[in-house]
C-alpha cells in the first residue's frame, strides 16, 4: 500500500516556482506564504527557487529563515547581475532538477502578481501547451495602479510585437508571470546553452518567448489581475531604457540575428 501511494506521488506534476529577487524584503515573506497557500490548497507538490540577485537588504535572510518551514531553495549572486542573469540561473537550476513533465513557473517577487493564479497556469499545461502566460490582455484581466502613460506604452508595444512576431495564443509578450513545461526548457537549454539567456535586462522575457516560439513551442494565456498598487518597494525597471533595448532586440530578431 505504501509503495502504491509513493508511486502515485511521483506521477503527480510538481511545480518549481522561480523568484528572481533584488531588494524585496518587504514583499518576499508574504509572497512565499501566498505561494505555499495556493499550491498546498491545490494539492500540488512544489519547490520555490529564490534567486537573490545581490540584494543589499534582508531578502537573503528572509529566504533563509523561511527555508526552515517551506520548500525553498536559494541561488545567490554575491553582486547584482540583473534580471536576465537571475532568470537564467533560476530557470537553469529548476530545469536541472525537475522531471520533464513538471512545471517551471516564474513571477515577480514584488507582490504585484497573484500567487493564487499559479495552479491554473500549471493546469493549462495538461491541455497540451508548452507555455502558459498570465496575460493583461485577455477578457477578465485587469490592471490596477499602473500609470496611464506606462499602460499606453505597454499596449502599443504589445501591438508591435503582434505585428512583427504573430504567435498563436499570445497577446502579452512581456509579462514574466508564466508556466513552462520543464521538458521544453530542458531541451532548449541542452541545445542552445548560454545563448538561450543572452539578454541582461527586462527584455529577457520577450527574448525567451521568441526563442521558444522559434523552436515550435505552443502557447496559451490566462487572464491576470495585476495589482501594481500592491507592489512593495521601488520599481527596478527603467522605462525609457527598457523600451530602447526591447526595440533594438525586436529589430535584431526580425533580421534573424
Amino acid at each position: 500500500m505504501a509503495e502504491r501511494i509513493e508511486a502515485e506521488e511521483e506521477d503527480r506534476r510538481s511545480a518549481w516556482v522561480v523568484l528572481p529577487a533584488f531588494n524585496e524584503e518587504e514583499a518576499l515573506g508574504s509572497l512565499l506564504d501566498g505561494i505555499a497557500a495556493a499550491l498546498d490548497g491545490a494539492g500540488m507538490p512544489y519547490r520555490v527557487v529564490v534567486v537573490d540577485d545581490g540584494s543589499r537588504d534582508r531578502t537573503l535572510a528572509i529566504a533563509e529563515e523561511l527555508a526552515w518551514r517551506l520548500p525553498v531553495e536559494i541561488v545567490r549572486h554575491p553582486a547584482n547581475q540583473g534580471l536576465g542573469a537571475a532568470l537564467r540561473d533560476g530557470l537553469t537550476h529548476a530545469a536541472g532538477r525537475a522531471a520533464p513533465g513538471d512545471a517551471v513557473v516564474t513571477l515577480d517577487a514584488d507582490g504585484s502578481q497573484p500567487a493564487g493564479l499559479i495552479p491554473r497556469l500549471v493546469e493549462r499545461l495538461d491541455e497540451g501547451f508548452d507555455v502558459v502566460i498570465a496575460s493583461r490582455y485577455r477578457p477578465g484581466s485587469a490592471v490596477h495602479g499602473v500609470p496611464a502613460r506606462r499602460r499606453a506604452l505597454s499596449y502599443w508595444g504589445g501591438w508591435l510585437f503582434r505585428v512583427l512576431f504573430p504567435t498563436p495564443g499570445v497577446r502579452d509578450y512581456t509579462c514574466g508571470f508564466r508556466a513552462y513545461r520543464a521538458g521544453v526548457l530542458q531541451e532548449a537549454i541542452a541545445e542552445e546553452g548560454a545563448a538561450l539567456f543572452d539578454q541582461d535586462g527586462f527584455q529577457c522575457m520577450v527574448d525567451l518567448l521568441l526563442k521558444l516560439r522559434r523552436r515550435g513551442a505552443t502557447f496559451a494565456e490566462e487572464p491576470l489581475v495585476l495589482r501594481y498598487d500592491q507592489k512593495r518597494g521601488a520599481s527596478k525597471m527603467r522605462v525609457a531604457r527598457t523600451i530602447g533595448t526591447t526595440l533594438a532586440l525586436l529589430v535584431r530578431r526580425r533580421l534573424g540575428r
